[in-house]
């Protein structure tokens, strides 16, 4: 509601009220209550009845099983990390083919397995039909991977 309706309510409301007498008429608390009581209305008693309910059945599936279909076609992307290295702007340039960059994991140490960018596994690397591969050596636990997340 806006200012200038409120303004005009309250005009109506002064011109439908009847004017103060100057007759020196003074209200009481016992006129105050008087009107009180006559403005409360006894309101009528709305009967409630109880409702009941029977049991709900189930067809989805039981409760020891879980149905995980929906999230089997959720692609996700897995990364292998070899290492890592830091290096300034400067040195990257003067990158060239050939150029041999040091990496911050040693030889025969296991690799990182990561999916969706978070942790999930360590690994060693095999060759398998002549294709790299990753053979897990350790899984994170899951209280390892809540305390990676702080």
């Amino acid at each position: 509601m806006e200012q200038s309706e409120i303004d005009a309510l309250m005009k109506e409301m002064d011109a439908d009220s009847p004017a103060p007498s100057d007759e020196g008429e003074d209200l009481g608390w016992d006129d105050v209550q008087e009107e009180m009581e006559a403005s409360r209305k006894e309101e009528p008693k709305t009967e409630v009845a109880s409702v009941s309910f029977g049991e709900l059945q189930s067809n989805g599936p039981q409760k020891g099983s879980l149905d995980l279909d929906f999230i089997l076609d959720i692609p996700l992307t897995l990364t292998v990390e070899l290492g890592r290295s830091k290096m300034l702007i400067s040195e990257l340039l003067q990158l060239g083919q050939g150029s041999v960059l040091e990496l911050s994991k040693l030889a025969g140490e296991p690799m990182d397995v990561f999916i969706n960018q978070r942790l999930i596994a360590r690994g060693e690397v095999v060759v398998v039909n002549e294709k790299f591969g990753v053979r897990l050596t350790d899984i994170v636990s899951p209280a390892e991977r809540v305390n990676r997340l702080r």
